[in-house]
């Protein structure tokens, strides 16, 4: 098992056909113990009874700074340590730059981006502290090529934030033992996108990706895992396209 004894958190995570929980599960199949994080701590407690016993769920705003605080401490306290965050929590909105208003703007990079920067900043000092850790961010194809199927400007540069963040973090802290690295996918298949994608538009999708399908929460968990994991030990500052082929650059 790659996780063997490790403790890991995962932001966003109670959604059931979510990349967060994908992940959480595959955490535990490997022998973590995770922390699961969202919004409503009674999902939150779900998502974590569903992986058996050791798990435990947190309700955390990452928008909220100090309910980030609160949230890394509880799970310091449960586990005694904590190894591994995935900042995985976010949303979209299917706008174009002239629809966008304040508040859209506001709402999608403080959940996206800010969050990614509260929730990381609140594990930071416990991880500095005992010289080792692994910090994966989850960012978007959206970013990296100016827009994505569902998200909008607002959404690609919110993603595009993390990118950098990711990168100045693992600059930063890579002295102290800590690897930062971001996820870039490709149009993946839960519960966000599943609505929203017509036959027809996933036919005409299907024919810009080489490998022929759409991605899984489970292909971007096994990337998470990976980064999660020593395989990676000498990995830090980078990005990790999981798209298909989407994407080549």
């Amino acid at each position: 098992m790659l996780l063997s004894g490790k403790t890991a958190v995962i932001s966003g995570g109670a959604s059931p056909r979510g990349i967060g929980l994908a992940t959480a599960r595959l955490f535990a199949e490997h022998g973590a113990r995770v922390a699961i994080l969202d919004l409503q701590q009674a999902a939150s407690d779900a998502a974590a009874a569903s992986l058996g016993t050791g798990h435990i769920g947190i309700g955390c705003d990452v928008t909220d700074r100090a309910a980030c605080e609160v949230a890394a401490g509880t799970a310091i306290a449960a586990f005694g340590r904590i190894d591994i965050l995935v900042n995985n929590a976010g949303i979209t909105e299917p706008l174009r730059l002239l629809e966008i208003e304040a508040q859209n703007w506001e709402r999608v990079i403080d959940v996206n981006l800010t969050g990614v920067f509260h929730l990381s900043r609140a594990f930071l000092p416990h991880m500095r502290d005992r010289g080792t850790g692994s910090i994966a961010c989850m960012s978007s194809v959206s970013a990296q090529r100016g827009g994505g199927i569902f998200g909008g400007p607002h959404y690609s540069a919110a993603k595009a934030g993390v990118l950098g963040l990711a990168k100045a973090m693992a600059r930063e802290f890579g002295p102290s033992g800590i690897r930062v690295n971001a996820v870039t996918p490709g149009l993946i298949q839960t519960e966000i996108t599943g609505g929203m994608l017509k036959d027809e538009m996933r036919g005409e999708i299907l024919k810009g990706i080489p490998i022929g399908r759409l991605g899984t929460a489970l292909d971007v968990a096994r990337i998470f895992l990976f980064l999660a994991s020593d395989l990676s030990a000498y990995v830090t500052g980078a990005v990790i396209d999981v798209n298909g082929g989407m994407l080549i650059h």
